[in-house]
């Protein structure tokens, strides 16, 4: 058995394992129980009773996150309206040039892609390339939009996208841990809000089977899904 270190053991000491923590006192606890020196992510894990291999029990989808989840993200805009995506706040924004740079130089100084729908066709030609990376945009999730610069704000105001891995699993991160953690509640409450809306219609009984908040390296908390 591997051996804990002594911050994560006096972390530890801090949890009561077999209790299920309220909203308020878990964030107020989750941000003492961070072992590393750096500003850790404050995240959440959920496991799901849906069943993956449906199409009509997939969760996807996206919010944005009151405070922010502490990450700045890159963007870069392939679009024909490039000076309308740089006032909005794209970090880099063209058109096909920037696609072939991708392509050429295997450039990826950014986080997110966003795209107008003009743009599509070509974006399509690099499937190979951005899908394995997870940075193919999507209408779903708000990358592909007419609107260019509502989509950019949005990203850089704390959009966030959430989805089931084949486990129906899911992680996000919802802060760090020098957030408030009135803060950190509003974030979370926000996403349990949003994943109660999309329960899928198919789905009886338990919806969400589990859910903990963690730090960085630092020992999970259950949490109270009902508030």
């Amino acid at each position: 058995m591997k051996k804990l270190s002594k911050k994560y053991a006096k972390a530890l000491e801090l949890v009561d394992r077999n209790k299920v923590y309220g909203l308020e006192e878990a964030c107020e606890l989750v941000k003492k129980t961070s072992t590393v020196k750096f500003d850790a992510t404050v995240d959440v894990s959920f496991r799901f009773n849906v069943d993956t291999t449906k199409a009509d029990q997939q969760i996807r989808g996206t919010l944005i996150l009151p405070h922010g989840n502490g990450k700045t993200k890159r963007i870069c805009a392939i679009t024909s309206k490039v000076e309308e995506a740089k006032a909005a706040g794209a970090d880099f924004a063209g058109g096909k040039e920037l696609l072939e740079k991708i392509k050429v130089e295997n450039w990826f100084d950014f986080d997110v892609i966003v795209a107008t729908p003009d743009m599509m066709g070509e974006l399509g030609k690099m499937g190979r390339i951005l899908g394995p990376k997870g940075l193919m945009p999507n209408p779903k999730t708000g990358t592909v939009a007419p609107d260019i610069a509502k989509a950019i704000k949005e990203i850089k105001l704390g959009k966030v996208e959430y989805r089931l891995d084949k486990d129906a699993n899911m992680h996000l991160t919802i802060g760090r841990a020098s957030f408030k953690a009135e803060d950190l509640v509003d974030n979370l409450k926000a996403l349990l809000t949003t994943l109660i809306k999309v329960r899928p219609a198919a789905v009886k009984g338990t919806y969400i089977k589990s859910a903990v908040v963690h730090t960085t390296m630092g020992p999970s908390l259950k949490i109270n899904i009902e508030g």
